[in-house]
This record gives structure tokens, C-alpha cells and sequence, in this order.
């Protein structure tokens, strides 16, 4: 699945069935439900999971919190917009499920 199909199924009233559970949180935020997304993401673990857990807060507008996720990321607090953080997150996961 590319990136193009992804956002097709933020249409859809489930996610794609294939996707991880990251790809999943994703979705729902996408789709309004940030409380989901974080419920999602809290469960994994790794440093996907933290790039992921500090965008959600940072999209929340607790910047402390999302700075303790982007460290736990080894990444810094990026400085494009949300969406395109999103974009970004999203196509990285899609990379790696097609490697």
C-alpha cells in the first residue's frame, strides 16, 4: 500500500485491513479521534511508537509532553506544520511495511 491508497480508506469506517497498529492510531487521528490514537499508541513500544506518542501531543499542544516523547524518538520537535509531520510519520511507516 503507498501512501495515495492510505488516505483513500480516511474515508472508510475501518482501516485498512492490513495496517499495523501504528498505522492504525494514525488513521484515527486523521479521522478526529485523537483519544483512540493515543489509546493505540500508548501500547506499543520503540522509537516509532515514541515519534508517534510525541506528535499526538504535540498536535495536543502539550509541547513538554511531546518533547519527552521526541527525545524518547531520538528526534527532535520538528518545525513543519502538523500535517505535514503527519504525512511524514505515515509514509515512514508504509516504507517499512513494503521493505
Amino acid at each position: 500500500m503507498d501512501f495515495d491508497e492510505f488516505q483513500k480508506f480516511l474515508g472508510a469506517e475501518m482501516p485498512p485491513p492490513a495496517a499495523g497498529k501504528l498505522l492504525q492510531a494514525l488513521w484515527h487521528d486523521a479521522r478526529g479521534d485523537w483519544a483512540r490514537a493515543h489509546r493505540i499508541v500508548q501500547s506499543q513500544k520503540g522509537k516509532t511508537s515514541a515519534a508517534i506518542h510525541a506528535y499526538l501531543h504535540r498536535k495536543e499542544g502539550d509541547l513538554a509532553n511531546a518533547d519527552y516523547w521526541y527525545e524518547r524518538s531520538d528526534h527532535a520537535r520538528p518545525r513543519c506544520s502538523l500535517e505535514s509531520e503527519w504525512k511524514t510519520l505515515v509514509k515512514a511507516l508504509l516504507t517499512k511495511r513494503g521493505k
